[in-house]
């Protein structure tokens, strides 16, 4: 693909074939995404299609499980493969393979319910007698290898073009000054001059050998009802190599001689050529991103090996794309973590920054999580594999950042637009400027002296007409938006900050609300209970037990911190019981705690059980007023006391009547007022929403600097909140937890799920921002901000360049300045116009986050 008329031509090939529910397709990257039916067309099916169209295609990673491709080492010749093929015909569970000799690539289509991929693996490997090393070929390493091949061609075309058009030049400008190599050029030699054979000889074989790629593009094009840069190159080209050609028939004939400009040819195809590579080098710069991502996973893994009884009898290194869920891997120190899991064995600090974006490395004991990726510091690990391939983090996040690579921001739909009509208006154009000029020198409208030596006015007129056909670009229109997301995206994932598309980044940098959640995304979640007041005769560790067993099921973070209250208040005196009520994950609900009968959630209230027959009720005052229990006067006013102080008040009543009170507190993130006062002078306004009562609503709000403030919000009320800030047109972004807030995350223009480390498969958010930290808030919408930034300066660039060249090249200034661009001049402009945008794109790579003291204005002395 070479421009975006290539990209609607394969999405209208791919969205027009039985089955496909959805296509898109990716100009920067090369590569397509497909949701299909396999009952209705097979993947198979759809690379024929693409390449029934004309251009190359190949399945670079599909979703099912059945298919693996191997790297094979030890095939040295024909008796080898039939020596691989006839192992793999007597191993059950393979569906069909194929060996390809020229990559030593093994694809294998199998049974996952008779064979698993390892398993696969070590019968192949056993089998031959360790004769042949298999090892699990990566889909992103292969499709780096296919780029790397493709910029290899395209540098080895541009210098092969270039070697044989510098003696075209040479003829052409140089050797006229050369006296004894002029003589030896006019030697005539049949009909024709020894120069003008060399010339025809050498420019035919840039012509059509090298640049064959661009007759075979055009005619593919053409065919499919579209045009592209292809058609213009092949267009320009053409006509300058075959007039050429016809002067010098002509002057065999006839005996008259006009000049020929086979150099133009040549040159030009040459100057396409070199475009070509530095845009290719250039793309390829942009995905750096996910190059780094793919590397953060290690290529193996130590699996420690079992024997019949459960007993560990050794390890071995094995391939990590051939890792199953359920495996007990050793991680040593300084090693990556494998896989995502939990720790079975050990302790050890671990460096989860390159996932997380968290500096301070993180205490992993056994039953913690780990993540595939991070770095183990000190000690050994054996970890128990849990999520792999697809399902694991790193996975996911490489999975974002590639979706939202692949996506189209809105206003791509404008390059699409031009692109449909580029070339058909180039070519209409070009036509009237040789139909212009030929006609102005066939009437006498300049002088003689305006024409190139020893030529006409049709000379003239081709040369004019030429140029404007090859000095339009419609690539650089293209590569405009996509190049600028790819890169934005890919300095998002490095600084925390994952994109979900081009669409979420155009919308945020528009944005005029940001509507935060408060606990746990003001707070910093680790809510503690501060107060714990008793109003009645019960003893106050029976008023704790009671309450920490009925919160026991519950889910919300000050259940459990009333239950971590009460447990420290239990063991007090007793360390040991502490340490094994910590580390019993098995039982639900500790030994030390009373059995709870008829528990329900009560969202937005709190929570009601039973215990020994009488109801508990835990949770705020519209729980108890629902329930018909009375609050005392000199008890309200306690609570009061609480809330003005920015305390949680949470009501206690056992049988029908209230017994206390507990106040928990959730200190703020310190980061959260200097980010709200940020957002205020972005322009943007901060606005806080919760399920909390007015009051601790208000005293947190007046704490970070938010006025807007909407308490007692149930999570569903959340999303109408939202709805009420978009009537005016406003575009609108929510921050929370991406767990609660999934409502009012979808519901918003943009959704920002902060905080979620391992949860990132959040479908509902836009954003997925991986630290706990509000800054990286002011980071995404400032990221986006500046790639629009960028797009605009790209589409201005695009634009301009072709408003301005084309008319140049046409010689619509010609008559006043006498400035006239030849057409291998005009070709050198095109191939560098796309250069210097998707450079202009990579400058995104050099984007710093934002300092809170520059956007406040703070001075540090």
């Amino acid at each position: 693909m070479t421009c975006a008329a290539c990209v609607n031509s394969v999405e209208g090939i791919l969205r027009s074939l039985p089955g496909v529910k959805g296509a898109v397709v990716a100009l920067a990257t090369s590569l397509g995404e497909v949701e299909y039916d396999p009952a209705l067309i097979s993947k198979d099916d759809i690379v024929n299609a693409i390449e029934d169209a004309g251009f190359e295609a190949t399945l670079v990673q599909s979703s099912q499980q059945d298919k693996i491709i191997l790297g094979v080492a030890g095939v040295f010749s024909v008796m080898d493969v039939h020596f691989l093929e006839g192992i793999l015909s007597s191993l059950k569970g393979i569906r069909q393979f194929h060996f390809d000799s020229t990559s030593a690539e093994l694809d294998i289509l199998f049974d996952p319910e008779v064979v698993t991929s390892r398993s696969l693996v070590d019968s192949i490997e056993g089998a031959s007698s360790g004769k042949f090393k298999l090892h699990v070929m990566h889909p992103y390493s292969r499709m780096t290898s296919k780029d790397v091949e493709e910029t290899t061609n395209m540098f080895r075309l541009f210098t092969s073009s270039l070697f044989l058009s510098i003696p075209v030049f040479l003829i052409r400008v140089v050797c006229p000054r050369i006296p004894m190599v002029y003589s030896l050029l006019l030697w005539r030699c049949g009909p024709f001059l020894m120069g003008d054979w060399l010339k025809w000889a050498l420019v035919s074989i840039v012509q059509f050998v090298i640049g064959r790629r661009f007759y075979v593009a055009a005619g593919r094009a053409l065919r499919n009802g579209s045009t592209n840069m292809d058609v213009l190159v092949a267009l320009g080209t053409s006509a300058s190599y075959f007039y050429s050609v016809g002067a010098l028939l002509y002057g065999a004939l006839t005996g008259y001689w006009s000049p020929t400009y086979f150099e133009t040819s040549s040159m030009l195809i040459t100057f396409v050529l070199l475009g070509k590579y530095l845009e290719s080098l250039a793309k390829g710069k942009t995905s750096d991103a996910i190059k780094k991502l793919v590397e953060l996973a290690p290529a193996t893994a130590l699996l420690l090996v079992k024997d019949k009884g459960g007993r560990y009898i050794g390890e071995r290194e094995i391939d990590a794309l051939l890792m199953q869920p359920g495996d007990i891997l050793k991680v040593l120190p300084g090693a990556k973590v494998p896989a995502d899991g939990a720790v079975e064995w050990g302790s050890s600090y671990v460096n989860e920054s390159m996932v997380t974006g968290e500096s301070i490395p993180v205490l992993k004991e056994v039953n913690s999580s780990v993540i595939g990726g991070t770095i183990n510091l000190h000690g050994v690990l054996h970890i128990r594999a849990t999520k792999i391939g697809s399902d694991a983090v790193l996975s996911q996040i490489i999975s974002l950042v590639e979706t939202a690579q692949m996506s189209k921001a809105p206003i791509q739909k404008f390059a699409d637009f031009i692109a449909s009509i580029f070339v058909p208006t180039v070519v209409a154009l070009s036509f009237l400027t040789f139909l212009a000029w030929y006609l102005a020198g066939a009437f006498g409208a300049y002088p003689e002296e305006w024409l190139p030596n020893k030529s006409n006015y049709f000379v003239l007129a081709l040369m004019f007409s030429i140029s404007v056909v090859v000095i339009s670009c419609p690539c650089a229109l293209g590569l405009a938006t996509p190049t600028a997301v790819m890169v934005a995206t890919g300095v998002g994932a490095n600084n925390g900050v994952l994109i979900k598309g081009g669409e979420a980044l155009e919308r945020a940098q528009k944005v005029k609300y940001v509507i935060f959640d408060k606990t746990g995304t003001l707070t910093q979640g680790k809510a503690t209970v501060t107060t714990a007041k008793v109003f009645n005769e019960m003893d106050r560790g029976q008023f704790l037990n009671l309450v920490a067993s009925a919160e026991a099921s519950s889910e919300h973070p000050l259940g459990k911190a009333i239950v971590e209250y009460a447990r420290h208040f239990h063991f007090f005196d007793d360390p040991s019981e502490t340490d094994d009520a910590t580390n019993s994950k098995e039982s639900t609900i500790p030994g030390w705690l009373q059995d709870v009968t008829e528990f329900s959630a009560l969202p937005g209230r709190g929570i009601q059980c039973f215990i020994e027959g009488k109801r508990v009720l835990v949770g705020n005052r519209k729980l108890l007023a629902e329930s018909g229990i009375a609050i005392p006067t000199h008890v309200d006013n306690f609570v009061v006391e609480l809330e003005e102080s920015a305390k949680t008040g949470i009501l206690v009543a056992y049988g029908d009547a209230l017994i206390g009170v507990l106040g928990v507190a959730d200190p703020l993130k310190r980061e959260a007022a200097v980010v709200v006062e940020g957002l205020k002078k972005m322009g943007v306004s901060p606005v806080m929403v919760t399920g909390d009562n007015w009051r601790t609503a208000r005293a947190v709000a007046k704490e970070v600097g938010i006025e807007d403030v909407r308490a007692e919000v149930m999570p569903a009320g959340k999303a109408e909140v939202i709805c009420s800030f978009q009537k005016d047109g406003s575009i609108v972004a929510m921050v929370g937890d991406g767990i609660n807030d999934s409502p009012a995350l979808a519901a918003s223009d943009v959704g920002m799920a902060i905080g979620a480390g391992t949860d990132i498969a959040i479908e509902a958010a836009d954003y997925v921002l991986m630290r706990n930290n509000l800054e990286d808030v002011i980071t995404a919408i400032d990221l986006s901000r500046k790639t629009f930034a960028r797009i605009r300066w790209n589409y201005v660039f695009a634009m301009a360049y072709n408003v301005i060249a084309i008319p140049v090249a046409a010689g619509v200034f010609f008559p006043w300045l006498r400035i006239v661009l030849p057409p291998w001049v005009a070709g050198a402009c095109m191939a560098f116009s796309s250069v210097s945008v998707v450079c202009s794109s990579l400058l995104l790579r050099r984007y710093k986050k934002p300092r809170l003291t520059t956007i406040l204005e703070i001075t540090v002395e």
